[in-house]
């Protein structure tokens, strides 16, 4: 399997090259030259299997080169019960006959990015080995707030390895904000910066392209890679859980095998949900990939009318992660509609610079029409649905998973589709306590998250999660906040190759 860029095609590298450079050298995005296709026979032979032997079937397919020993240690060393709280990885819990919810954040962060990020630095390391590659690898991040705590988890203290995290001030929840500026590593950089999400991704991929920044790291025996979801090395492992979560719920008995499914899905960067695009395209049976999105519905305007504009204004709301307005995954699913056609895709990319919008053709959005749905929920509606889905189930979704729930209904409403679905929760309840607790405590008493911690684990008889226990306790290790103009200097200043 070879990679080729979204703007300029051509297979040109391998799975660890891909991998190790993160980005295209023109900027696009690394995308398989195929999609591998599953017969129903592989499918109905993954359905008695772990987490971790599916996925062991599933990336042997990209992966090409890794050796079956390389693929089982990666997967072994990113998926087992040190590092995942539940044995099953990515459980599947039933709220009815026809509704299901994939939980990914068992983890060690609680959110959806460990189930790609415990496993990319094992990916990265090994292909570095691969290519006989003895250069330091350079991960910058920027994170909407998930992102951020999740790499720098699974890159601490990762030999030939440092990390620098960028992330929002004022633009995650407090307890994102704790974990990220408590992490502890010799390799590990945490850095604010003031603006929203979208000002911070565009300073890292401006980074990325710095001739000069690229040079000085070449000189030092160092290399840039990235630990965002334009690396395919993190979304060829979310792939996996689709393909999980069907096996799970014919094994639950709630499917025969080649019945169709939905996946509603929460998403402002659009990396989950197309790895949801990239199953069905494998042979996976999915009827209808919805994307939920929140009041920064760009993807949503995209999905229906084929015009991206990000030309609006950017809201801060209580699903953070999904408070973006470029959605860099997108380019991925618009260059593999179009045919790869990578001189129309670098074409509207370029628009997109430029201008801050961009129309597909007519042919490229009937195809986003027959493979998706979207609609978007506010503040208001997320709240209400938190509590409605705790009356309704007893079971407490978290902010971004309640936006989910709230699409779910709107789209069975609109179009009567009574597929069975699968909502996938992208991080646990307890990361939003205060959202979470206005739902469901109406008269609890005021406080940070921190304290809604614990008062929530009383009311839902939930345990708080590892991962979140004793913040405050934590020592604050990374205090510094950053104007976008700052970011270069000091990715320079955290690698050593600056005097200031």
């Amino acid at each position: 399997m070879k990679y080729e860029s979204t703007r300029e095609g051509r297979p040109f590298l391998s799975a660890a090259q891909a991998i190790l450079a993160g980005l295209a050298p023109d900027g696009g995005l690394l995308t398989p030259e195929s999609i591998p296709r599953l017969s129903e026979g592989d499918l109905e032979a993954l359905i008695p299997l772990t987490y971790q032997e599916r996925a062991e079937f599933i990336l042997a397919r990209y992966l090409t080169g890794f050796s079956r020993e390389d693929l089982v240690r990666c997967i072994g060393s990113a998926y087992n019960e040190t590092t995942f709280s539940d044995s099953r990885v990515a459980p599947l819990h039933r709220l009815d006959h026809s509704l299901s919810i994939l939980e990914l954040w068992h983890g060690p962060t609680c959110a959806f990015k460990d189930m790609a990020l415990q496993i990319l630095p094992h990916l990265l390391t090994t292909s570095a080995a691969m290519e006989q590659d003895l250069r330091t690898y350079v991960i910058l991040v920027a994170t909407s707030g998930d992102t951020g705590k999740a790499a720098l988890e699974g890159f601490r203290d990762v030999d030939r390895t440092r990390i620098l995290v960028f992330y929002p001030d004022a633009g995650v929840s407090q307890v994102q904000k704790l974990q990220m500026v408590t992490q502890e590593g010799s390799n590990v950089g945490v850095l604010a910066v003031r603006g929203n999400f979208d000002d911070t991704q565009s300073g890292v991929k401006e980074i990325f392209s710095d001739q000069q920044v690229e040079r000085l790291l070449a000189e030092a025996g160092m290399r840039f890679s990235s630990a965002n979801s334009i690396n395919w090395g993190r979304l060829a492992p979310q792939i996996v859980y689709y393909f999980s979560a069907y096996c799970d719920m014919v094994r639950q008995g709630d499917l025969a095998c080649g019945d169709p499914v939905n996946f509603v899905v929460p998403t402002g960067n659009f990396g989950n949900i197309l790895a949801g695009y990239f199953a069905r395209e494998m042979g996976l049976p999915v009827n209808r990939l919805v994307c939920a999105a929140n009041a920064n519905n760009v993807l949503t305007d995209f999905i229906r009318t084929g015009v991206y504009d990000r030309n609006r204004p950017f809201s801060r709301t209580i699903s953070p992660s999904m408070d973006i307005l470029i959605s860099s995954n997108l380019e991925r699913l618009i260059y593999l509609l179009s045919g790869r056609d990578a001189a129309r895709v670098a074409g509207w990319m370029g628009e997109l610079a430029e201008t801050g919008r961009y129309q597909v053709t007519e042919d490229v959005l009937d195809k986003v029409h027959s493979l998706f749905w979207s609609d978007f929920s506010d503040d208001e509606e997320t709240v209400r649905r938190i509590r409605d889905t705790w009356n309704a189930y007893g079971y407490l979704t978290d902010t971004h998973t309640a936006v989910a729930m709230d699409i779910c209904e709107k789209y069975r409403n609109e179009t009567g589709d009574t597929t069975p679905t699968v909502v996938v929760s992208t991080a646990s309840p307890f990361k939003f306590t205060a959202s979470v607790a206005e739902a469901v405590l109406p008269d609890r008493d005021a406080g940070s998250e921190l304290e809604l911690l614990e008062e929530l684990s009383r009311y839902s008889s939930l345990p708080i999660p590892a991962g979140l226990s004793r913040l405050d306790a934590r020592p604050v290790l990374h205090r510094q906040v950053i104007g976008r103009e700052d970011m270069s200097p000091e990715v320079l200043k955290f690698l050593g190759l600056t005097e200031n």
